[in-house]
């Protein structure tokens, strides 16, 4: 599967548009990592345990607005854009989406 943030794939026909297709995940960061984190904040430097969680949740998203696509028949998803949120009432929760145009390409 060809997954792109362009509005087409270079060299290739889109023969049919499947629909817009989605993966979302939410996921919610434990106490450890919310500590480690604050600890970083304080002292400085990067938070090697969010970043983590960020990077899981976004190839999780990837992942599954991928096989959605399949499921409707199609090779290839086009125009893809990632969209983070932070939710909860102590912003305890990570939410990534990931969008795109489902498509058929030759």
């Amino acid at each position: 599967m060809i997954v792109t943030t362009t509005p087409s794939v270079e060299g290739r026909r889109i023969v049919e548009y499947k629909g817009i297709v989605f993966g979302e995940v939410v996921s919610g960061v434990d106490f450890v990592k919310d500590f480690a984190a604050g600890l970083t904040n304080f002292f400085g430097g990067r938070s090697g345990s969010y970043e983590d969680e960020l990077m899981q949740a976004r190839d999780h998203a990837l992942r599954e607005m991928e096989q959605r696509a399949y499921q409707l028949g199609a090779n290839a998803v086009v125009g893809v854009d990632m969209d983070y949120e932070v939710l909860g009432s102590n912003n305890g929760m990570l939410m990534v989406t990931a969008s795109g145009t489902a498509v058929r390409i030759e």
